[in-house]
């Protein structure tokens, strides 16, 4: 029954106070005492020694200085003499460092602050008002050149035809002095009244 004149308890009663929460290991978890007493510490890994790369350089120019020119002997002499690179050879950053500008800043630049005195004067209207009108006469300028026939040789020859050849006979040069045969006119006088008309 609930109690008289209290409200109804709606919880779990709690553990004593020897009652500890979580996961109780054996034989480490010894408290506070076995925390100090002890230092459980994580044994340092050995760093892996990496196997630097072959300096193909150096070993050429021994091999020049050396007398052999056949790839094989090359190859003789890599296995003779396997000459590794420098730890500090390898290294980009020790062997070129990045050239930067003194005055570079890293990361994003800031956006520009809004021009409140232009956005007050509709100067972002005028503008766009302006590419439109440009883009409008740009369009009828197409319009007009799409429009336009092109002339071609007929219809150029129709509005300006070309002069008319004067015809010339053409004569066989042997028959050009050759004097007439016969002579139907009755005296001289007629023939030049005749030729004279």
């Amino acid at each position: 029954q609930a109690e008289l004149g209290k409200p109804q308890r709606n919880c779990n009663t709690l553990p004593g106070f020897d009652f500890s929460y979580g996961l109780y290991i054996h034989r480490t978890d010894g408290g506070v005492p076995e925390a100090i007493g002890h230092w459980n510490t994580v044994k340092p890994r050995t760093a892996s020694v990496q196997k630097m790369p072959r300096d193909f350089i150096t070993m050429n120019c021994g091999a020049l200085k050396a007398g052999y020119s056949t790839p094989h002997e090359f190859n003789l002499y890599y296995k003779a003499k396997d000459i590794r690179r420098k730890d500090d050879e390898y290294s980009r950053f020790k062997r070129c460092p990045p050239k930067i500008p003194a005055d570079m800043t890293y990361g994003i630049t800031a956006r520009p602050c809004t021009p409140f005195f232009d956005l007050l004067q509709h100067k972002y209207k005028e503008l766009w008002m302006e590419q439109q009108r440009a883009l409008t006469a740009a369009q009828r300028v197409e319009k007009k050149k799409k429009n336009k026939v092109h002339e071609t040789r007929t219809t150029l020859l129709r509005k300006q035809p070309l002069p008319a050849k004067e015809e010339s006979f053409w004569h066989l040069p042997r028959l050009e002095k050759v004097g007439p045969h016969l002579s139907t006119f009755p005296d001289r006088d007629a023939h030049k009244k005749a030729f004279s008309a």
